[in-house]
């Protein structure tokens, strides 16, 4: 997700369009991307980690993205 104070053109562009839409009572809205990785990885801890550090390395831009890993 793009961090709080990045300006974010395509949520604004989907508010805009939810309220055409007369969806009423949106605030705000703020557009990310989701990556789902399959990992050989059993141990959950050591999965974790390893999502973790592909996402800080690679998958986000941490200078104007925030970044979330969940187990599923």
């Amino acid at each position: 997700m793009p961090k709080n104070g990045v300006l974010d053109p395509q949520g604004k562009a989907i508010g805009h369009a939810l309220a055409s839409l007369g969806f009423d009572g949106v605030a705000e809205v703020r557009a990310g991307k989701v990556i789902e990785l399959e990992l050989a990885e059993t141990d959950p801890a050591k999965a974790q980690a390893a999502a973790e550090e592909m996402a800080r390395r690679l998958l986000a831009n941490t200078v104007i993205e925030s970044f979330r890993v969940e187990l599923a």
